[in-house]
């Protein structure tokens, strides 16, 4: 019992001499994730992003058109700027301090609370360069102003010297601020890395057409490989169209020129930059930023600009009658596209210290009409330009119907491979394991049945197909997945298309495309191709795509049998394995569908006595956006790109077929 009383008592003990209270800035030092985010790499990155702002902020109010940043050997850095520089007077509510020691070591102070010092700037929280005051081991401050150099140094957070007064400069003003980070809070191995602090200085550029950034660095700190130079001056007339183009580089866009743009906020203190483009292929970005402050995850500024994007293109396709663009969503539209855009507002109000997110409403309003008065413009002076961007669109659309339908397919089918529900033309075969396996897609009924016949029932399956299958290239995504002959495939082979291809999956190892050997058999491979390139490329990059070889002819003499693959094949055959007298039957096969099944299995079937051509691509056709232009070029809606091709390649052709 007495031992419970104590116990108790030691915890009631608990009065005002065990309230702490932090005084300047050892809060920041106690918690520094309260105030950058962490103390990891990019924590230690936002310091520099306080002090650089500080300095784009004088640069945005007009005050400075030049920035110097500079890496050292020791990892210190140093950023100036030829601003007004920091006020140095003492300060009247702090008898005995400057108004440069009151900003530097004390949280929520500077001049960027009255909009009359600075109209938009990025630091409104009053904590930047006081928070990577704290968190250094040391920093160095010099002021040019009035004619005067002054100093003052501080370590942790805390003014070590007095400010001094380094004499009469001519011709110079601004802030110069070097600090080292304190590896106390970062820990021992803790860099700044020039890669990264080229990046934002050159993004910076970008942002404000109207500075100049100087990077240096020593050349020790830049690793081998790294492409970060060791000098760059770096100012961008062109902004951030400037920056998107050298972005994006060489990667095909479905318009020539990118939409960009520059306007005023009317009657309000601030402006918007945008500049948007649409690759053809791969995934996109959106860079924002809110008076030059990254906001990595976007806001009400993006929010406005991605609705006027897509308002802007539907109504585009209701100017044109075009139905189908009312279903666009801002994923069709905005989702893969690539996209910069800048805004300068007053009081910007930001989720977190760090301002990754931008939160003040008035900012999508003001954004969405700038960005979709200029796009309605974009769009109505080019309609070749624009009739490109809405068929893009569409076929996003198109596409996400698609994956949608199919994942309400797969919801209602069996998970295991062998139980899903299986087109009932398809005639399986009884493996378990895709290994060894193999389908044969023949054309028709009849040809099915022959092949049915003439297969291994425990490793070769066949499915028929009907006449000559729907030309995926030129159809609509509706149509595809309309098309029974196309559901039936896909859903034999297990797979998936496009995006949801998975090749562990697939069913089978094998997939034979066998057609009869003549111009219609030819045509309809052609078709079934275009299907495996365009929906599956997967499949034939995993080489899992074949071409079936039946013979043309069969001939016979005095007991000996051969079959021929075409014309050329045959000749060979007479003069070779035929030569010399005696009667030799030449018949010419109509179609698989008229071949008996023990000769289809022993010309095309038997594993061990086929020839089978398998479906590779050239290497020139390795990447993706090339192998679509090519189906596109020859299986798609414009003829003119087919007679292109044939007139470019018909020199290289020997035999034609007509």
């Amino acid at each position: 019992m007495s031992d419970l009383f104590e116990v108790t008592q030691t915890k009631s003990d608990y009065s005002a001499k065990d309230i702490e209270v932090l005084e300047g800035l050892e809060p920041v030092r106690q918690r520094p994730g309260m105030y950058i985010g962490g103390t990891d790499e990019r924590a230690l990155h936002h310091l520099v992003a306080e002090i650089l702002d500080n300095s784009m902020d004088e640069a945005v109010a007009g005050h400075a058109s030049r920035i110097t940043m500079s890496l050292h050997a020791d990892g210190s850095l140093t950023i100036s700027d030829n601003g007004r520089g920091i006020p140095t007077d003492p300060h009247p509510k702090y008898p005995g301090k400057s108004a440069l020691e009151v900003i530097l070591t004390t949280l929520h102070s500077g001049g960027k609370f009255n909009s009359d010092a600075y109209a938009t700037s990025g630091g409104l929280h009053g904590v930047g360069i006081s928070v990577v005051n704290a968190l250094s081991e040391w920093m160095t401050i010099e002021v040019a102003r009035d004619r005067n150099m002054w100093r003052q140094s501080y370590a942790r957070g805390k003014t070590t010297s007095d400010l001094e007064n380094m004499g009469a400069v001519q011709n110079k003003r601004g802030t110069t601020v070097t600090f080292l980070p304190d590896h106390e809070i970062f820990g021992e191995k803790a860099k700044l890395k020039p890669s990264r602090l080229y990046k934002v200085a050159r993004s910076k550029a970008y942002l404000f057409r109207g500075v100049e950034i100087r990077f240096k660095c020593a050349p020790e700190l830049i690793v081998e490989g790294d492409e970060t130079p060791a000098e760059a001056t770096l100012h961008f007339p062109g902004g951030l169209a400037d920056f998107l183009k050298d972005t994006l580089k060489k990667r095909t866009c479905v318009t020539e020129e990118a939409f960009s743009g520059f306007v005023k906020f009317p009657d309000e203190a601030g402006q918007v930059e945008w500049a948007i483009q649409w690759p053809e292929f791969g995934d996109g970005f959106s860079n924002s930023y809110c008076n030059t402050i990254p906001t990595p995850q976007g806001g009400t500024h993006e929010n406005g600009m991605r609705s006027a994007i897509l308002r802007g293109l539907k109504a585009y396709g209701e100017l044109t009658n075009n139905k189908k663009a009312a279903q666009l969503t801002s994923d069709d539209v905005c989702g893969t596209f690539c996209a910069m855009l800048s805004v300068f507002i007053r009081d910007p109000q930001f989720q977190g210290q760090t301002k990754d997110k931008l939160s003040t409403l008035e900012a999508l309003r003001l954004t969405e009409t700038a960005v979709r008065d200029a796009f309605d413009h974009w769009l109505a002076d080019h309609p070749d330009r624009a009739n490109s961007l809405l068929t893009w669109a569409l076929d996003r659309l198109e596409d996400r119907l698609r994956r949608k339908q199919e994942r309400e397919i797969k919801r209602k089918t069996a998970v295991g491979k062998r139980k899903l529900r299986l087109p009932g033309k398809l005639t399986d075969c009884s493996s378990e394991s895709p290994e060894g396996t193999e389908i044969y897609i023949v054309e028709g009924d009849s040809a099915g049945g022959s092949a049915k016949q003439a297969r291994d029932r425990k490793t070769q399956a066949v499915l028929p197909i009907r006449g000559k299958i729907l030309n995926v290239a030129s159809a609509t995504r509706d149509k595809i997945a309309a098309n029974q002959e196309i559901r039936d495939l896909i859903q034999a082979l297990g797979c998936g298309t496009r995006d949801q291809y998975d090749g562990a999956t697939l069913r089978y190892e094998k997939v034979i495309i066998m057609c009869d050997a003549d111009v219609d058999g030819a045509h309809i491979a052609t078709l079934l191709m275009t299907f495996f390139f365009q929906e599956m490329p997967g499949l034939v990059k995993d080489g899992h795509l074949y071409l079936a070889m039946p013979p043309l002819y069969r001939i016979a003499k005095a007991g000996k049998v051969a079959y021929a693959r075409d014309d050329a094949h045959k000749d060979e055959l007479l003069q070779s394995e035929f030569s010399g007298k005696g009667k030799i039957e030449i018949s010419r096969f109509k179609g698989l569908g008229e071949m008996p099944p023990g000769q289809l299995k022993d010309t095309t079937m038997a594993p061990a006595k086929r020839t089978l051509q398998r479906v590779t691509l050239p290497a020139e056709y390795a990447d993706r956006s090339q192998v679509n232009r090519l189906v596109d070029d020859l299986m798609g809606k414009k003829p003119e790109k087919r007679f292109e091709f044939i007139r470019d390649n018909a020199s290289t052709v020997d035999q034609l077929d007509i």
